[in-house]
């Protein structure tokens, strides 16, 4: 079962915290969405995959405790384990009622020190993470811009990549879905969070940097975000893998720090969408969603003190 975190503990805003702030050592959040889906008329054999909960360990982020609930008692969850380490829900239903909801609430920290996430030393050469996906394949003018980008040193590659992305993409809500390519996007000049990982996922990829799309949170917006993780060679010592990965934003083009919560790495958007599915029937399903991510503890740096977060619990 979930750890109940008191719902009397502070907001970000209440705290007056910013999780970026490098006085703080560790950062205690919790995430709650909901996904309500309506459906029009009879529906059945429900197949629905949900991404919502990260890995238990990502990098400097543990997660703490988690819950999935479905509002349908009849439903059927059992759990996957992506290629890139995600964790993803799968519920099955016989017959969908005309309202159904998934609510999910994650507590984790992040602990300044800890480190980005590591790879094995094969990462930065298998091609999965070099090989562009349908909505990431780079056009002409994005194969000279990579070029003309690359340097030596990956990670400066990668930074250039990202503010190249955003100098060229405006963001617009509402202008792209789920289904417009990189090339698109960067043809039309303009498109969501999404879309800046898109492209710069397929010019990092023709510079010859592995690289993949990161599923999030960022404090203070009211939906998903999307960023980038590069793979580059790890420091030496580093314990746990030859490669690392570096988080970067090309929708604000800049290092990804704690105000941000990570969900799940794929190649792309198709791999890791928070929730995806399909079902038989005419009933036609409309989607509404709704999340909150708060701040609900932090430590100082030589207090030992702070607002007081969960302590560690089982996963269910």
């Amino acid at each position: 079962m979930l750890r109940t975190v008191p719902d009397g503990m502070l907001s970000a805003s209440e705290m007056d915290v910013d999780p970026a702030d490098s006085a703080i050592v560790s950062v205690t959040y919790r995430v709650r969405q909901r996904f309500g889906y309506t459906y029009d008329g009879p529906a059945w054999q429900l197949a629905h995959r949900l991404v919502v909960v990260p890995p238990r360990r990502h990098g400097d982020q543990t997660v703490c405790a988690y819950h999935l609930a479905v509002s349908d008692p009849t439903a059927t969850v059992t759990w996957e384990r992506t290629v890139d380490g995600s964790q993803a829900a799968l519920v099955r239903l016989d017959t969908v009622p005309r309202r159904l909801d998934f609510d999910a609430t994650v507590v984790l920290t992040r602990t300044a020190g800890a480190g980005p996430p590591t790879l094995p030393a094969s990462a930065l050469t298998g091609r999965r993470l070099l090989t562009p996906t349908p909505l990431t394949a780079p056009d002409a003018t994005m194969i000279a811009a990579a070029r003309a980008l690359a340097v030596p040193d990956p990670l400066e590659t990668a930074l250039r990549c990202c503010a190249w992305v955003h100098r060229r993409i405006g963001y617009a809500g509402g202008s792209t879905d789920v289904t417009t390519t990189a090339a698109q996007a960067l043809a039309g000049g303009r498109g969501v969070c999404q879309d800046h990982a898109h492209v710069m996922l397929a010019l990092c990829r023709a510079a010859g940097v592995p690289a993949r799309y990161v599923s999030g949170h960022m404090i203070g917006e009211s939906a998903s975000h999307a960023w980038v993780e590069v793979i580059v060679p790890a420091a030496t010592g580093t314990i746990g893998g030859g490669a690392c990965a570096v988080a970067l934003d090309p929708c604000h083009d800049r290092l990804v720090d704690r105000r941000y919560v990570t969900v799940a790495t794929g190649r792309d958007y198709t791999e890791v969408a928070p929730t995806s599915g399909s079902y038989r029937g005419p009933g036609r399903g409309t989607l509404t969603t709704r999340q909150r991510v708060d701040v609900i503890g932090a430590d100082l740096v030589g207090t030992g003190t702070g607002t007081a977060g969960p302590g560690p619990a089982a996963m269910v």
